[in-house]
């Protein structure tokens, strides 16, 4: 993080020149600012930004100790980090130290100039980006998480946490010995861990995704009454990709995201393949980059709200119902709730998942694992990938394949990689027949080509196997294959159309047997389970959007 503050500090604190401000100005108010004043405080709603005309302005983060100072602005500077095109709650609280004048532009009128202006949006969304970074390497949120390396409810939690970019403070029952202090202040005790303390003001004793959301203002959707464009269900690449550009080119968008942006993608530690990044990218990295994107340009992204039915007759265009037994209504659809990893039929396997059992191998689970062996269990480029960055820490990682081999679902690259490296094994024709442990994984048993069983002291796993489609909310509304992926385009037959295909052309492309219903990314029949595919659907989705709303 000091790296981050003394060599980028120039363009995540710029400041502003004369010219700039004048283009600003009659998109923004003129406002006096006296000392003392609070501007925005942490848990704000549409904090806005604020460019400071004279005077200054102190941004400060409350925490359990008190204030910690973050930066003063002066003549020039403007407040601000990613939450500020959202709308989503300040992080920060903002006081002001000497009178002054400022200039306050709301989120709908920032988001005109970053749209209009295209020197002020790269100053604007750059210095944004680079100050939530900050953020997040310094733990300068407004949450404060209690937990335990123990608890699989803890790792959901800090990937909750950091997979939606929230900064967030993380206190260890095992480590930490000032927990007692907190302890005693908010009334609960080593046995509710993990608990989410909210503003310094609300206690979550082992909260949901959901609850955490709510609490922090991640899921709000502005109106649920009203009839989008386009509502796009997942945000993983294809459906960001949708949201660019549905947004972009003037459609009121609004993605409806379980977990956290990026989708299955996020949970790749490196993504080397895609085009225009010849050093690779993280998923999660992507996935904050196409969000960033997305409220650019004004879509409306809201986390656990979840898709539970999705009804095709209704009144009002089509309704995806959620979770919350709320409804979402939209002229069209697009499906890109994405898959997930199959499960091992083992009886044991939920009793160690996130304490030993793993779906995702990021910087967290790596140091859960420390220096201890590892196994990846899978045989596609998310497998490898995640091989290769494990084995990278010096610990041993075995891979298993149930195949006589990996060439024909994993790039050749990463085939190479995991051949030549001294701390990759990859063993075929191999899969797990058994796990064991007290409270967390300790050994896993696994059967060779031969038939032999071995047991072995490995309490980490990595399980990459296959994929089954997130489509159990669309009710039967559209056709779906004998794997229970979306049809589209031409795979349609004249079945699958019936009396639900009411023009006298077929079906586009990517659209199902329901008009203006688009289905893109691995959630799609027959698409090609690659990053840079999903993003291309998305994006080639939407021209399609635009010719099914003028029909």
């Amino acid at each position: 993080m000091t790296e981050i503050y003394e060599e980028r500090r120039a363009q995540m604190f710029p400041k502003l020149d004369d010219a700039q401000i004048a283009r600003v100005a009659p998109h923004a108010e003129r406002r006096p600012m006296r000392a003392g004043e609070i501007l925005f405080e942490q848990g704000s709603t549409n904090p806005g930004m604020y460019v400071l005309l004279s005077g200054e302005l102190e941004v400060v983060r409350p925490g359990l100790a008190g204030e910690d100072p973050i930066v003063v602005h002066t003549a020039g500077d403007f407040t601000g980090e990613a939450s500020v095109l959202s709308g989503r709650r300040s992080l920060v609280r903002g006081r002001v130290r000497k009178d002054g004048e400022v200039l306050y532009l709301d989120p709908p009128a920032l988001r005109r100039v970053v749209q209009g202006d295209a020197e002020l949006s790269d100053i604007f969304m750059r210095a944004f980006i680079l100050r939530r970074m900050g953020l997040l390497a310094h733990g300068q949120g407004d949450a404060v998480l209690i937990g335990s390396t123990h608890s699989a409810a803890t790792l959901r939690l800090q990937e909750f946490f950091t997979r939606n970019g929230h900064p967030y403070t993380y206190l260890d029952v095992e480590r930490d010995d000032t927990l007692q202090g907190v302890f005693d202040r908010f009334h609960v005790t080593a046995a509710d861990v993990p608990v989410v303390i909210c503003r310094g003001e609300q206690v979550l004793k082992n909260p949901s995704n959901e609850e955490v959301a709510e609490c922090f203002g991640l899921n709000r959707v502005s109106d649920p009454a009203l009839l989008r464009d386009v509502v796009v269900v997942g945000a993983g690449p294809a459906g960001l990709a949708a949201a660019v550009y549905g947004a972009s080119e003037g459609l009121d968008v609004l993605v409806l995201e379980t977990i956290a942006p990026g989708g299955q993608a996020g949970m790749s530690s490196k993504i080397e393949n895609y085009l225009g990044f010849p050093t690779g990218i993280s998923g999660e990295a992507l996935g904050a980059r196409a969000f960033a994107q997305a409220e650019k340009f004004g879509a409306e992204v809201a986390i656990t709200r979840c898709a539970a039915r999705f009804v095709c007759d209704g009144k009002r265009g089509y309704e995806v119902g959620l979770t919350d037994g709320s409804v979402v209504h939209a002229r069209s659809i697009v499906i890109a709730s994405g898959v997930q990893y199959r499960k091992l039929p083992l009886p044991e396997l939920t009793r160690y998942e996130g304490v030993g059992i793993y779906y995702g191998a990021t910087h967290l689970e790596a140091q859960l694992c420390g220096t201890d062996e590892a196994i990846v269990v899978g045989g596609a480029n998310s497998a490898g990938q995640a091989a290769v960055f494990l084995s990278s820490g010096g610990r041993h990682v075995h891979v298993l394949v149930r195949g006589k081999g990996l060439a024909e679902t994993m790039s050749k690259y990463l085939i190479q990689r995991l051949e030549e490296n001294p701390h990759v094994t990859i063993r075929t024709q191999t899969e797990i027949v058994g796990l064991e442990g007290d409270g967390r994984l300790e050994r896993v048993r696994w059967r060779g080509p031969d038939g032999t069983v071995e047991t072995h002291p490995i309490k980490h796993v990595f399980l990459m196997t296959g994929a089954e489609p997130h489509t159990h909310w669309l009710n039967g509304c559209v056709a779906l294959d004998a794997k229970g992926f979306v049809k589209t385009g031409t795979d349609l037959t004249s079945e699958d159309l019936g009396a639900h295909w009411p023009l006298p052309r077929s079906p586009f492309l990517l659209e199902t047997n329901r008009h203006g219903v688009f289905a893109v990314g691995d959630v799609r029949s027959g698409s090609m389970k690659r990053v840079a595919s999903a993003v291309g659907e998305g994006s080639v989705c939407i021209g399609l959007v635009h010719r099914t709303l003028t029909e």
